[in-house]
């Protein structure tokens, strides 16, 4: 008699290490240089703790997409690496055609780690470049300069790497559209599988913001005008714009970040680390210290910062944000199908401004930003979503 087995889910494993050589200006995210190297071996202790308890619950899910981030992943000691690449796949049953992706900086990568790395299954790196002008990477605060990214990209290469994300940003103090043009021809003329671009956003309470006044910045129409020019240089060079800031050859998009993009399963580990997992949507704090001890059994704290089921209005709202997102948009009969609601009936008023005044396309059954609405999707999507002061769907 035939048995027909049952069919494991897919799932994204996100694992972050919290730790940098030093931390860039405008870097908003939860990462520090460690004044005791010490750490590493407990906050790698704990993580590998952390994810060996998943052994149980991950046991239906066959996850297609590993994101090793950070900070700067690739600081970490490569024993303490390779624990932690271990306890990913002694826990969980990883697809044959996985993409394991790691971040790293320029000058913290050599040739026998990244082999060992390689040969443990990561398959993807992301390595951020920011641009290649050295007044403008002083600006950012970044550590490294264009010869440190020239030998890292090398060493990738030499390592076998073949699919590579390079990151970029515009809008940097001292940019030009010259000089950011000049950048991304650099890089073109790497030909990276995967290109990333960011507007530079100054976060509240980041060293740059403090004193972003003093420097000149390229303005609103001018950081437009590097978006735009960047989407048709791109274009013209392979590179298929799927998401606000990403562009890949085809077949080489990012999977891990389309499963963001498309509201699926995926499981964080570390502080500051998010989860949609089972239909609950779960963080902890962002507390190396506090993630160590309860890793450990040690104390009554709890290191979960949010942990509830999402409701049908949030889950409805998320999935417009994220889906418009993608140059794909969104389909009214798919949205129809997952939610039982008529898009054009719900949302089709307040959008038809923005389609008369060309920033959102209407194509039959799909809305998608258009490159003008793109650049201002945030402002788009705060007034056809409703939300509360603290940034949640009501």
């Amino acid at each position: 008699m035939f048995i027909r087995r049952k069919q494991s889910k897919r799932l994204g494993i996100y694992v972050h290490i919290p730790f940098c050589k030093s931390k860039c200006a405008y870097c908003d995210f939860y990462s520090y240089p460690p004044r005791d190297e010490r750490v590493y071996e407990a906050y790698t202790d704990a993580l590998v703790n952390h994810i060996s308890s998943y052994r149980v619950a991950g046991g239906d899910y066959a996850p297609d997409t590993v994101y090793i981030g950070g900070g700067t992943p690739t600081v970490l000691p490569e024993e303490d690496m390779l624990r932690i690449l271990r306890a990913i796949k002694s826990t969980f049953s990883l697809q044959k055609n996985v993409e394991f992706t790691m971040e790293c900086n320029p000058a913290t990568v050599s040739l026998p780690m990244l082999k060992k790395y390689r040969r443990m299954g990561v398959n993807r790196i992301s390595m951020g470049l920011q641009s290649a002008h050295e007044h403008e990477l002083r600006a950012l605060g970044r550590t490294h300069s264009l010869q440190d990214f020239e030998e890292s990209y090398r060493i990738l290469r030499e390592a076998k790497f073949d699919n590579v994300n390079i990151d970029l940003m515009y809008g940097i103090p001292y940019q030009t559209m010259a000089s950011w043009i000049s950048s991304l021809k650099y890089v073109i003329s790497l030909a990276p599988e995967h290109i990333s671009l960011y507007n530079l956003k100054l976060e509240e309470g980041t060293p740059l913001y403090s004193i972003a006044d003093s420097m000149p910045r390229p303005d609103e129409e001018t950081e437009f005008a590097m978006y735009s020019a960047a989407i048709d240089l791109l274009a013209a060079n392979g590179y298929r714009q799927y998401e606000i800031s990403n562009f890949a050859r085809v077949g080489k998009e990012s999977q891990h970040n389309l499963k963001y993009w498309h509201c699926d399963e995926y499981l964080g580990f570390g502080p500051g680390a998010h989860s949609y997992f089972k239909d609950i949507r779960f963080s902890y704090k962002r507390s190396v210290s506090n993630y160590i001890k309860c890793n450990r059994g040690i104390g009554d704290e709890e290191m979960t910062d949010e942990y509830e089921e999402i409701p049908l209005r949030e889950r409805l709202g998320e999935y417009i944000m994220l889906r418009m997102r993608l140059t794909e948009g969104i389909n009214t009969r798919d949205f129809l199908m997952l939610f039982g609601k008529n898009f054009d009936q719900t949302y089709g008023a307040k959008l038809a401004k923005y389609v008369k005044g060309g920033l959102v396309e209407h194509d039959g059954g799909c809305y998608r930003f258009t490159r003008s609405g793109m650049f201002v999707s945030n402002y788009i999507l705060s007034d056809i979503l409703d939300f509360d002061a603290d940034g949640n769907f009501i």
